[in-house]
Parts: C-alpha cells; sequence; structure tokens
C-alpha cells in the first residue's frame, strides 16, 4: 500500500493533469483547505488575474457560523464565491481541489457553489 504522502500526490499530479488538458476553456475554482479555514478563489488563467475571492475569516462570514474550520463554514464560502462570480459575469467554472479528497468542507462549498449558480 502506498504511504499518506505518496497518495497525495498522485491525487494532486492527477487533478492538475486534467485541469491542465482544458485550460483557458474557462476560469478555475481553486479550493485550499487550511486546519483552520477554507477559501476559494475564481482564476483567469488566459489573463493570469483573479476575479474573485472568499474565504472562512471574513468577517460577515464567521458571523454565523459555529466555528470558521466547519462545514458550515465552508458551505458559506461556496455561497459567497458563486455571489462574487455572478456578479464578476461567470457561470461556468472548473473545480480545482488540488490534492484535496472530494469529502468534507471540500464537498460543501462545492455543493454551495453550484447551489448559488455556478455550474462546473
Amino acid at each position: 500500500m502506498k504511504d499518506k504522502w505518496t497518495r497525495y500526490e498522485h491525487r494532486k499530479l492527477a487533478t492538475r493533469k486534467r485541469l491542465f488538458e482544458h485550460r483557458g476553456e474557462r476560469p478555475r475554482l481553486s479550493v485550499h483547505r487550511s486546519l483552520k479555514y477554507i477559501y476559494a478563489q475564481l482564476i483567469d488563467d488566459a489573463k493570469g488575474v483573479t476575479l474573485a475571492t472568499a474565504s472562512s475569516m471574513d468577517k460577515n462570514l464567521k458571523a454565523g457560523a459555529k466555528s470558521a474550520k466547519s462545514i458550515d463554514a465552508a458551505k458559506k464560502v461556496g455561497e459567497a464565491i458563486a455571489a462574487k462570480a455572478i456578479k464578476a459575469g461567470v457561470k461556468k467554472v472548473m473545480f480545482d481541489r488540488g490534492a484535496y479528497v472530494y469529502h468534507g468542507r471540500v464537498k460543501a462549498l462545492a455543493d454551495a457553489a453550484r447551489a448559488g449558480g455556478l455550474e462546473f
């Protein structure tokens, strides 16, 4: 059985490969998950600019959640990034989970972004 780090590297490379094949077609919704917070960025790789950001560190998103690292906080971040993306004129994105498993906070953020109007 592969060790934890090897599985992490494999997931990261597989995700990057899929995204690299379709780069420039539509903006990328990148997710970063730390032990304390969760962050989301909408990046236009063709122009090399960030269109929108949201994180569980934001004061308005922190207010209602029990903790900044909970699934509820991830849902609020997903809703916030979807609202900012639609305001920026983006509806279709590529979801970049990096090496994180599509489970828990990452899945909650993705589901909330879909419910907010993003397509991926």
